[in-house]
């Protein structure tokens, strides 16, 4: 089981089989993640550098625990003590690691679209982490699993996205999945955060969460950035959580096997009530034990590519 490229820059140039075979191997790995805490070899000779240009927590421990479960040499890089804070690009710094042979190079940068710029340029794997305001895959490929776990079948399902789709790279990269494994999206949020132009996505666009909320099967609550209120973006937190935030009274109105979901980290109050986040309804913990799973099967598969070169 290989991928299509030696590269995952983003899930817009996946095709359905391709994110399936993401699923299969990923499934096989909780499922293995479940029963022993023992590490694998499979990537024994493969050496993978974390270069995180950006802040992160949860990605970052993820892929580090994914390398390791599978047997990776790791590199962990941090901006702070690195040559760029010395005037040295970023294609230099990875030019430099590459002739080091690293054969992966994990990136989450503020720079939408580098990833896609950095794989014409080298010749080890680039695997999109995280980029400005374009895709975050492996969140993605994450969500589908978790998704697929609960309803096996992505045809048909109604699946709201809500909050500040605007500047969510996890929306985008979520969007594509999902229209391409046939379910509905729908895009549920203030008209600041949710522009129009997302129609052209194949998603439906809805200014107001109640009228939908009973129809899907399926929320993702998108972490609100407080600086969007600096910028003029919402009114209040308080607001948003009034019109877009997912309570007791609103799950009490959700279909009975609908479940909940956020990326993380919540602001509790905000996108998602205390009570919301730890109901049973909620699976956003399960997210996160996805996420070593998905990530274990995006390193194996794209290892596998390169030794068929």
């Amino acid at each position: 089981m290989t991928f299509p490229s030696r590269h995952l820059t983003g899930i817009e140039t996946l095709a359905a089989s391709d994110i399936l075979s993401v699923l299969k191997l990923a499934a096989d790995y909780r499922l293995l993640l479940d029963q022993t805490d023992k590490n694998l070899t499979d990537l024994r000779h493969v050496t993978v550098a974390n270069l995180f240009f950006e802040n992160s927590t949860r990605t970052r421990f993820s892929f580090e625990l994914a390398e390791r479960r599978l047997g990776a040499t790791i590199i962990n890089f941090t901006n702070e003590s690195s040559s760029i804070t010395k005037g040295e690009t970023v294609l230099d710094t990875i030019r430099n690691l590459e002739v080091m042979k690293i054969d992966m190079m994990v990136l989450r940068h503020t720079i939408s679209g580098i990833c896609h710029l950095l794989g014409r340029s080298v010749s080890a794997s680039i695997i999109n982490a995280g980029e400005g305001t374009h895709e975050h895959p492996t969140q993605a490929l994450l969500d589908a699993l978790s998704i697929q776990q609960h309803f096996n079948d992505f045809r048909g399902l109604q699946v709201g996205i809500i909050g500040d789709i605007l500047h969510s790279r996890v929306a985008r990269s979520l969007i594509f999945t999902l229209v391409k494994l046939g379910s509905s999206v729908h895009l549920i949020g203030p008209r600041t955060l949710v522009p129009e132009a997302f129609g052209k996505l194949g998603a439906r666009i809805h200014y107001q969460l109640d009228p939908i909320l009973p129809e899907l099967d399926v929320t993702v609550s998108l972490r609100i950035q407080l600086e969007r209120m600096e910028s003029g973006y919402l009114p209040s937190l308080i607001e948003f959580h009034k019109e877009y935030g997912i309570d007791e009274r609103r799950i009490s109105r959700m279909k009975s096997h609908a479940i909940l979901m956020h990326p993380g980290p919540v602001n509790r109050g905000v996108e998602m009530s205390h009570f919301a986040v730890d109901c049973g309804k909620s699976i956003i913990l399960d997210q996160v034990t996805n996420g070593v799973a998905v990530r274990m099967a995006v390193l194996k598969m794209i290892d596998a590519y390169r030794k068929s070169l």
